[in-house]
């Protein structure tokens, strides 16, 4: 380990008329706290994937996978900003004629410049991954959504499915009589009448009573049949969408503490690339300034005796 006594071959510049900024050393901080980043990310995805299953009852929980995330995001903050803080603290030229003080500030600045730089390319790579990825699943939906509503415009004839007043327009034809519909026709009135009572919460008792005269014909089954088998499909769309709900509220809870941990984790890593580079520069500021003369100068220049 380098003491204060120990001597290196240095030179001080003088900080009168140069930057405070020494940008190579900064540049070099980044660039090794990039990749260091990258090989822990990378790891990171290596380890998760090993530790998941498509299989129930096998691999890791989402709680447990939610946690190591946010401590393997954490180290790699830690590390990577620290490696990049140090980097740039111990490369920076030497100042002469400072204050302490300023010599302070002028390392943390080095160690948050470098950790601030490494960051925005971390986040550019990053960033560019994952909107390939979505965007690619959303041009997939688009493409999805538009073969469905080719395929339910050639069936139908007309996309009143999609349509909020097709339930209207369907209420305006209700009678007593028996229904004479067609199977897709049929599957189009339920449709429609599901999709209003989901998102009314209920199924009122006229829509009931008209649905089940439509499933008592084209089924054969007698009217109370029906309409048992209707209260117990709807149930079960309740319950689908109740968990789809539940789905959606998990996954805004786990966007939400994701960001708020990883917030945090970027306080740590800038906190860490400033502090090391503190280190870094005073472990720079001990190298002692020697003069090493050439051994064949030093015994052409003995005086003769």
């Amino acid at each position: 380990m380098m003491t204060t006594t120990d001597a290196y071959a240095a030179t001080a510049v003088d900080t009168a008329d140069h930057s405070g900024v020494s940008w190579a050393a900064v540049f070099a901080g980044a660039a090794g706290a990039a990749a260091l980043s990258l090989i822990l990310i990378l790891l990171g995805f290596g380890l998760g994937f090993s530790a998941v299953s498509p299989w129930p009852g096998d691999g890791a929980t989402l709680k447990q996978m939610g946690i190591s995330t946010v401590i393997w995001l954490m180290l790699t903050q830690i590390l990577a900003s620290g490696l990049g803080g140090y980097v740039a603290g111990r490369l920076r030229v030497r100042w002469a004629s400072l204050h302490d003080d300023e010599v302070y500030f002028r390392d943390t600045a080095h160690g948050f410049l470098a950790w601030a730089v490494a960051t925005l390319v971390t986040a550019t790579l990053v960033v560019g991954s994952v909107s390939s990825i979505v965007g690619g699943g959303l041009q997939a939906s688009a493409s999805a959504a538009t073969s469905a509503a080719a395929a339910a415009g050639s069936t139908h004839g007309a996309n009143r499915s999609n349509d909020g007043s097709g339930y209207f327009i369907d209420m305006l034809f209700r009678d007593n009589r028996p229904v004479a519909v067609s199977d897709d026709a049929a599957h189009a009135i339920a449709t429609r009448i599901f999709v209003r009572s989901l998102a009314e919460g209920q199924l009122n008792a006229d829509d009931r009573t008209y649905l089940a005269r439509v499933v008592a014909q084209r089924t054969e089954i007698s009217q109370a049949e029906a309409e048992q088998r209707i209260d117990q499909v709807f149930g079960a769309a309740q319950q689908a969408k109740l968990k789809a709900q539940q789905a959606a509220d998990t996954a805004r809870k786990v966007a939400a503490g994701s960001a708020l941990w990883m917030f945090v984790a970027l306080l740590c890593g800038a906190f860490f690339a400033s502090f090391l580079a503190i280190h870094g520069g005073r472990r720079r500021d001990a190298v002692v300034l020697v003069n090493r003369t050439p051994a064949h100068v030093s015994s052409h220049s003995r005086p003769a005796h």
